[in-house]
């Protein structure tokens, strides 16, 4: 049997581009997930399958949607920026249907206004977007409602794993799982999301595809007594802010910053890293956010996903997992022990950190770029260079290469789309979602002409 579609990956694009299909009135689509679904993630616990599984790494996350033209992804580069942000308030609107909060945060005002202007003072570039805050809680039942949705009208195989896609003349016909069984399609999405890059970045060197290398974002997650960000968070909540340092002129920023939030631990396959998240009503006394360090690799090393992966290795074997430090102990040289962690007036979130240096884990480079952007946001956040704030390392962000893709986002194969985080055009949950849209629809058009339906 041919089936019309076959998407790899439940994350928001997969999602997204089979809501998409099954409102155009396409039916016969089948879903490989190589995680478990959403009940099962729930009831095993986030720390074991954080990032795949159905609803992919946005699951467990705290759901923040970024609506924006200016952030969370590339897609301004493949299509206008009137169509993208029609596309951003469809997707956000589609999430409101299925129970997002209606409140919206950082539209702008004078508070943002303000805030920019500081910003700008020293040296720092405020990024205005609205944000919706779904919240942790609720990002799971948001979840469920969508599957519900889609399996109404599509076969869902959750913990089946792709092995590869399989091209004919040029054509994409289907996809091979990893256990060999053989599922013929007449189009194929790949959406396998940031836990999939290093497996669509083998697919697409095996397929002959080109791509260019993404930028690899290393770094640490801050976590300060909420009272020091405030002011960022009350008015804009999520608070991006870019800089590039005087030292080595690089660009660092902020990123997922969580009011009240908790640190959480990510692992993915062998690799345990840091991240955070937030609820929509519990609160603790501390916000954390990540400060990432972009640098983009040329000739002749091309592996970005491989020097992150050393770097959050090196972290794990010092550290048996995530290490803590606090800043005053790293600026003097020090390693942060259990009785000195004691004493700072940060109690911190993630309680399975090890106190340790991360000195021995990033690279010099990185660690003068942290600290002068940390320098500079004290500047608009007073307390922020405190020596009792917490550094929890490493944050790695890995992000597919950026494939060649049409403004529909087909690949270099006819009828092949590659969509969200696995192809390195987006790096967020709303643009991911969008790019669900755009695949969805224009498969979609194509199937209801009669040729491709022979």
């Amino acid at each position: 049997m041919i089936h019309d579609v076959v998407v790899i990956g439940a994350g928001p694009a997969g999602i997204f581009a089979a809501l998409s299909l099954i409102k155009a009135g396409v039916r016969d689509i089948i879903i490989l997930e190589k995680g478990d679904d959403i009940d099962d993630r729930v009831a095993a616990g986030k720390e074991r399958n954080i990032l795949s599984g159905w609803g992919g790494a946005g699951a467990f996350s705290d759901g923040k949607l970024t609506i924006s033209t200016e952030v969370g992804g590339f897609l301004g580069e493949k299509i206008s920026r009137d169509r993208l942000e029609a596309l951003l308030k469809e997707a956000d609107r589609a999430y409101l249907e299925f129970g997002a909060p209606d409140q919206l945060f950082g539209i702008p005002d004078t508070r943002t206004a303000a805030i920019k202007q500081e910003a700008k003072r020293h040296n720092l570039v405020f990024v205005e977007m609205a944000v919706r805050h779904m919240g942790t809680e609720n990002c799971p039942i948001i979840l469920k409602k969508q599957r519900e949705e889609i399996a109404r009208s599509a076969d869902i195989r959750c913990c089946t794993r792709a092995g590869e896609i399989i091209t004919s003349n040029g054509r994409a016909v289907g996809v091979l799982t990893s256990k060999g069984e053989r599922i013929e399609a007449r189009y194929v999405i790949a959406a396998p999301g940031r836990n999939g890059a290093k497996w669509m970045h083998a697919e697409s060197a095996r397929l002959g595809l080109h791509s260019v290398p993404s930028p690899v974002d290393i770094g640490v997650r801050v976590e300060v007594p909420a009272v020091v960000l405030e002011k960022l968070t009350d008015a804009a909540y999520e608070t991006k802010l870019i800089y590039y340092t005087p030292t080595f002129d690089d660009k660092v920023r902020t990123f997922c910053m969580n009011p009240y939030g908790e640190v959480v631990m990510e692992r993915a396959d062998d690799l345990m890293t840091v991240n955070g998240h937030s609820w929509e009503k519990r609160r603790t006394d501390n916000t954390n956010f990540a400060i990432l360090v972009s640098t983009t690799f040329t000739e002749p090393f091309d592996d970005p996903l491989g020097y992150g992966h050393y770097i959050g290795r090196l972290a794990n074997l010092l550290g048996k997992g995530v290490i803590v430090q606090r800043l005053g102990d790293l600026l003097d040289g020090r390693r942060t022990t259990e009785k000195r962690l004691a004493r700072s007036i940060v109690a911190p979130t993630l309680e399975s950190a090890t106190p340790g240096d991360l000195s021995f884990v990033l690279p010099y480079r990185h660690l003068k770029d942290i600290v002068e952007m940390l320098e500079a946001l004290d500047k608009i956040a007073p307390g922020l260079c405190s020596p009792h704030t917490l550094l929890y390392g490493v944050e790695v962000k890995f992000y597919s290469h950026r494939l060649k893709l049409s403004d529909i986002l087909e690949s270099e194969i006819h009828n092949l789309f590659i969509i969200g985080d696995g192809a390195g055009i987006t790096r967020g949950l709303i643009q991911a979602s969008v790019s669900g849209i755009i695949a969805g629809r224009e498969i979609a058009k194509r199937l209801l002409q009669t040729e491709d339906r022979l």
